[in-house]
Order: structure tokens, then C-alpha cells, then sequence
């Protein structure tokens, strides 16, 4: 055990053993959102109060629909990777387990959801 590099001791700890992956993944997550969400804040702003024509005519164009999946499929992932830590941290028993699900389930529907209502938008 003495000749193990400190990266080693590390890897693989945590009750299910993908504690390191879940942190990078929610960090290349929160980075990847660093970059979107302004970049949505500056389509979706201005069309915020305006016509119906508009918005359509805005998210027909290829960069906004593609910026505007590209955040709903981050965004939701990232937040279910976050809510997923919050219910291991608060609940136990067979409501962790049956939360995860539901919460899991319920953030892949809202990306199809949202990611359908792009698509119906930009065809």
C-alpha cells in the first residue's frame, strides 16, 4: 500500500466507485453551460414580448435551434447528474432508489420534449 501513487488511492472511492466520473462529468457539464447560457440568453432574450411570426422566423435559423437543443439536452443533463447527488445525500432506502428513477426518467422526458419541439420548429 505504500508504493501506491496518490492518484491511485483515489480512484474508484466512494460508495459506488464512480465518484471521480460523476465529478468531471458534472464539471465538463458546468463548463459546457458556462458557454451556452449566454449564448441562449442573447437569442431567447430579445424574442421575449415578441410576435409568434417572430420567434418561429428566429428559431427556424440553424444556430439558434442548434444553441437552444444543445441547452436543453446540457442543461437537463447536468441538472439531473445534480439532483441525482442531492437524493444519495438526503434520502434512504427504497426512496433514494425510487426517486433516482423518477427524476431520471422525468429529466430524459422533459429532453425529448424540448428537443422535439426544436425540431418541429426548425423543419
Amino acid at each position: 500500500m505504500a508504493f501506491m501513487t496518490d492518484r491511485k488511492r483515489v480512484t474508484g472511492l466512494g460508495a459506488s466507485h464512480t465518484g471521480t466520473g460523476a465529478f468531471w462529468t458534472m464539471t465538463v457539464t458546468s463548463v459546457a453551460l458556462l458557454i451556452l447560457t449566454p449564448l441562449f440568453v442573447f437569442i431567447f432574450g430579445p424574442l421575449l414580448g415578441e410576435p409568434h411570426a417572430e420567434v418561429i422566423a428566429t428559431l427556424s435559423r440553424p444556430f439558434p435551434a442548434i444553441v437552444t437543443g444543445l441547452m436543453i439536452v446540457v442543461g437537463l443533463y447536468h441538472f439531473r447528474l445534480g439532483v441525482r447527488v442531492m437524493i444519495e445525500d438526503y434520502a434512504h432506502g427504497f426512496a433514494r432508489e425510487a426517486w433516482i428513477i423518477v427524476m431520471t426518467i422525468a429529466s430524459y422526458a422533459l429532453m425529448a420534449a424540448g428537443l422535439f419541439a426544436v425540431a418541429k420548429i426548425a423543419l
